[in-house]
């Protein structure tokens, strides 16, 4: 188990790319605070990476947190996104 983990480490920045950092990530960002997105899609989107049925409790209730937050404060936690993503710590990646 501990060399799967560490192979994905490996693969991790493989699959990464400039920018952001990792396509990736700022996918599964922009998923959770897209109110469009229901929490059945969020968890079939997130289903490759849940460890089981404790994990798709812990994604569900996550999105349901953002879920009901408002516009406002989910377009503050975009920007908030963008502005770690082009800050100087980003950018050497």
């Amino acid at each position: 188990m501990k060399l799967l983990r560490v192979l994905v480490l490996i693969a991790l920045p493989l699959y990464c790319s400039a920018g952001s950092g990792c396509s990736l990530l700022e996918e599964v960002a922009n998923k959770t605070i897209d109110s469009q997105v229901s929490t059945d899609e969020y968890q079939n989107f997130l289903k490759p990476f849940s460890a089981g049925p404790e994990t798709d409790k812990a994604i569900a209730e996550l999105k349901q947190c953002f879920l009901s937050q408002s516009e406002e404060t989910l377009n503050n936690v975009g920007a908030m996104l963008n502005i770690i993503f082009e800050s100087e710590w980003c950018a050497r990646f």
